[in-house]
Order: C-alpha cells, then sequence, then structure tokens
C-alpha cells in the first residue's frame, strides 16, 4: 500500500545508509494511539468478503505467481500489460486476479494467465491475497506463491535470485517500523503453501470477511500479517527502513532501491508521490527496463 497521506507530504528523500539489508523479522510494540486506532478497526471495520468467481481455476504446479490488477474501468494499461509479460517469463503459472465491475470484463485477460479470478471492487489488496492463499492451498497445496499488486510497475532485474536467496518462509521486499515493524505488503513471497500455513495470518488475512476502508486495512492487516506468521515460520525482508525519519522505503529511497537490485518502482511516483523522486531520474530507471512510460 501506498503511505499514508497524513504525513507522506512531510517526508523526505532518504540516503541508502537508513537501509538494513537482509532484515530478519523482530516484533516491535505499537503506540498507544495505533492500539486504539487498530481496537476501532477490529469493532467497526468488518464486512463480508467480496464475490469472486474462478474463471480458470488453479491447478497444481510447484509455483505461482499472482498478480492482483484494480480494473474499475474493465481496462488493462500498458503497465498491467507489461508486468504479466513479465510474471509469464518466471517459472511457474500465472495466477491473476481481477478487481472488476462484471467477470465478463475480465475478457480483456483472456489468455493472459494460467489461471484468472475476478473478484468485486470492494474489499483491497488483502482480499484477493485471501483469495490467492485459500486458493493455491486447496488446489496446489506445497506450492510456492509469489504475490504482487498493481501499486508497483515491474518486476524487473532478476527476481528470481533474490528470491532464491531468500533464507525466509515469508519474504517481504521491503519493510517498515511505522506503527510497529511490519513488511510493506505490494508483493511477498510465501513459501510451501498449505492450509495450516496460511491459518498462521490468522485475523490479518481471514478467509470469510475483508476490510474495506484504507485505515483499516492498514491497522489490521498489513501492519500485522508478518508479526502473525512470525509466530510459526520465518519471516524477514530484503531491505527494512531503520532510520528514524525513513517510513516508506519504496518511496523515499526508489532510486538507491533499483541500483541496489529492487525489483519494483512504486506508480504512484509517477502520480500523487512524484515530489519523492526526480520524476525524470524514475522514467528514465523505467525505460532502461522497457517499461512503458506515462506522458
Amino acid at each position: 500500500m501506498n503511505a499514508d497521506s497524513s504525513f507522506a507530504a512531510g517526508l523526505r528523500r532518504a540516503p541508502p545508509s537508513e537501509l538494513c539489508r537482509d532484515w530478519s523479522f523482530v516484533p516491535s510494540s505499537p503506540t498507544l494511539l495505533s492500539r486504539l486506532s487498530r481496537a476501532k478497526s477490529f469493532l467497526m471495520g468488518f464486512r463480508p468478503a467480496p464475490p469472486y468467481r474462478a474463471l480458470l481455476p488453479v491447478t497444481r504446479r510447484s509455483r505461482w505467481n499472482c498478480y492482483f490488477l484494480y480494473l474499475p474501468d474493465g481496462q488493462l494499461t500498458p503497465a498491467h500489460r507489461f508486468t504479466l509479460k513479465q510474471l509469464r517469463a518466471l517459472p511457474g503459472g500465472l495466477l491473476a486476479i481481477a478487481a472488476a465491475p462484471r467477470a465478463e470484463d475480465l475478457a480483456v485477460l483472456e489468455g493472459s494467465a494460467d489461471a484468472l479470478y475476478w473478484k468485486g471492487l470492494r474489499g483491497f489488496d488483502f482480499s484477493a491475497y485471501s483469495l490467492a492463499l485459500a486458493e493455491v492451498a486447496g488446489r496446489s497445496p506445497g506450492a510456492d506463491l509469489l504475490v504482487m499488486n498493481d501499486s508497483v510497475l515491474g518486476p524487473f532485474g532478476d527476481i528470481e535470485a533474490a528470491i532464491a536467496r531468500s533464507p525466509w518462509d515469508l519474504t517481504g521486499f521491503t519493510a517498515s517500523w511505522l506503527f510497529e515493524n511490519h513488511l510493506q505488503s505490494y508483493a511477498f513471497h510465501l513459501r510451501e503453501v498449505t492450509p495450516e500455513r496460511i491459518r498462521a495470518f490468522g485475523s490479518a488475512i481471514p478467509q470469510r470477511v475483508s476490510l474495506d476502508s484504507y485505515r483499516n486495512v492498514i491497522n489490521v492487516q498489513e501492519t500485522r500479517f508478518a508479526r502473525l506468521a512470525a509466530r510459526r515460520m520465518r519471516v524477514g525482508a530484503m531491505w527494512y527502513a531503520k532510520g528514524p525519519a525513513l517510513h516508506d522505503p519504496s518511496l523515499q529511497c526508489a532510486l538507491d532501491l533499483a541500483e541496489a537490485g529492487f525489483p519494483f518502482v512504486k506508480r504512484s511516483l509517477l502520480g500523487r508521490y512524484s515530489h519523492f523522486q526526480d520524476r525524470e531520474a524514475i522514467e528514465a530507471l523505467l525505460a532502461s527496463h522497457g517499461h512503458p512510460v506515462p506522458r
């Protein structure tokens, strides 16, 4: 998810010295204000899970790569098409989960994926993650799962090498201390997905309910899923924001991360949060990878 607008305007570009490489998850205590906000989300935030339909179900494979696309107008962007092509080239099957007004809108994705699911527009990215985990655990138990959403562009570079060298069961690409230590949820990799393993996420990634407000998703899901998982598996991130002024490394350190092999670029660096980085440098980075540059 993108940085919260309540503090994003005050952030600055951060030096790479504020990043820690290959960080094994250590829980931290949320602030009192965070606890109170989280309690409100638990009491008032849960809604029924959005409807979904399996248009092309998951089958048994040793690896799945899941891409969640938000398509409120039922149309693919050039960035979507680039990511689909990149994920197609990775080992394993491509699982596309798209949120759109109607299942029929996913005709634009026919032939683009090995498994295809429609879900309703509500529920944010974690409702798609819940669906992906449940379907892979039930239909392809033991498979590894790479998940990403369309808030990031890519993947670029050798993401396979990065995943292969990860020592954890649950791997995030970046992690932050904000609210409490947590993995940023735009992308992660989970080894050996089984029904027992996904139960480790508990109320952070529930199967029958969802949260339909940005703040509630942050409070209950993004900032908690790594901590809950760490009770039963090894959890870590390739980069961790250790500096007190570094809240969101994917925004504040984007160019330094790219130079170090980070495989994504936040889409919001070309829009809402373009002030974090030099836009021309971001466009040049995308062009160097053959990614279409928005004009």
